[in-house]
């Protein structure tokens, strides 16, 4: 059974950075995709960052473009996501959610999308306040 589990969220003024991190397990990791998504009340959930774990190949949205890093970490099955020069529009709920492959051993590729995913985590709270 997939499992995914977000941790590092809090509270970081404008300007302010964090890094999340995204563990995973029960699947085959090497051949998945994982996105970041982000919900702040009100609005529907936006697909932030991507990373096709195999090839490595990232994906960003226009929205944290330059702010954000996507990075996977094989030793701790994790993929993180490094949060710089944090907005006042960038407060939501951050979840991560994996994208199983096409076919076997074919990496997953990269979607920003939310109907090509099916597993995802509990999520994590980011609040951005002077």
């Amino acid at each position: 059974q997939a499992l995914l589990v977000e941790s590092g969220g809090g509270v970081v003024q404008p300007g302010g950075s964090l890094r999340l991190s995204c563990a995973a397990s029960g699947f085959n990791f090497n051949t998945s995709a994982i996105t970041w998504f982000r919900q702040s009340p009100g609005k529907g959930r936006e697909g932030i960052s991507c990373l096709s774990v195999g090839d490595g190949s990232t994906s960003y949205a226009n929205s944290v473009k330059g702010r954000f890093t996507i990075s996977r970490d094989f030793t701790r099955n994790t993929v993180d996501l490094q949060m710089d020069n944090l907005k006042t529009e960038d407060p939501a709920v951050y979840y991560c959610a994996r994208r199983r492959p096409l076919t076997r051993n074919v990496p997953a590729p990269c979607a920003l999308a939310v109907t090509f995913y099916e597993s995802w985590g509990q999520g994590t709270q980011v609040t951005v306040t002077s």
